[in-house]
């Protein structure tokens, strides 16, 4: 069918526009599924309908707060790499030194390919609780809609929120797709078990569970133009041999028209449709701000 809903219809989809069932296909069925699985993780981490805004809730745990407040090399969670160097001249001797971590990270799912940040618990005195300067500033001066400037108080708003974000900075954190570990470099001995945080992630999407992923104009062109090539490369292994009636394979002619239309479509994903790569998250277009 033309709108493929299923793992299956999309490689018939593909095979179709490769000319089957009139034409045998020479790829390998384990060899369609790699490619498959290929041009979802393309999809997934470059193009942005492949993924889906999230934010995450965590409780925080006694063993997190272990591990994140492990000093030296005493505690929970202390990783020690040993680094040696070769003998240096005049000192006849290998160098060997000893680093250490915290492992002050917590497991992320699988499906999180990029984080933006986690949401900071705002209990400062400028702007949380009943007796924050904010609040008393809304009684005192906006006790009636007309009492004062509105432009006035978004000015002195504005100014509070930067004093804020001058004494309560963002929770540093570092994060890698490849480990799917998210690092909190925060003081974790000033957090309390049972407190929440909130990850503002991106989730890829699960073909099997939003079907209209197998339906994707750049989806079906791009497997088409990968299971093209493995057809290309397979018959490339009988370049020279003559079927009945003179016939020859042109395996070369096929991997090259597919190599052309692989790379003009990854062209095409980097200036349409790009999403982040966990290394270029923050320069990334995202679906938010494309």
């Amino acid at each position: 069918m033309a709108k493929p809903a299923s793992r299956t219809q999309l490689i018939d989809y593909c095979l179709r526009k490769l000319g089957a069932p009139v034409l045998e296909i020479n790829i390998d069925d384990d060899q369609i599924d790699d490619l498959v699985d290929d041009a979802i993780q393309l999809f997934n981490e470059r193009h942005f309908d492949g993924v889906e805004r999230m934010y995450l809730k965590y409780q925080i745990t006694q063993d997190d707060i272990d591990r994140g407040t492990a000093k030296n090399r005493d505690g929970v969670g202390i990783v020690t790499t040993t680094a040696t160097a070769t003998p240096v001249a005049g000192l006849g001797t290998t160098i060997t030194n000893n680093w250490y971590e915290t492992s002050n990270f917590l497991q992320v799912p699988d499906s999180v390919i990029g984080v933006e940040k986690i949401f900071k618990f705002d209990t400062s005195s400028i702007s949380g609780g009943m007796f924050s300067i904010k609040y008393q500033l809304f009684l005192n001066d906006l006790y009636y809609f007309n009492s004062v400037e509105l432009l006035q108080y978004a000015m002195v708003k504005s100014y509070l929120e930067d004093i804020d974000h001058l004494l309560t900075t963002d929770k540093q954190i570092r994060f890698n797709k490849r480990q799917d570990r998210l690092y909190l470099d925060i003081d974790w001995g000033a957090e309390s078990v049972d407190n929440w945080i909130i990850l503002d992630c991106y989730r890829a999407l699960d073909p099997t569970s939003f079907t209209q992923v197998y339906n994707d104009p750049f989806l079906k062109l791009y497997l088409t133009a990968l299971m093209k090539r493995q057809w290309g490369q397979n018959l490339i292994k009988f370049r020279g041999v003559k079927l009945p009636g003179g016939i020859e394979l042109n395996g070369r002619e096929i991997y090259d028209d597919a190599e052309r239309e692989i790379d003009a479509l990854r062209s095409r994903i980097c200036l349409l449709y790009t999403s982040p790569s966990p290394r270029d998250l923050s320069t990334s277009r995202m679906p938010s701000s494309a």
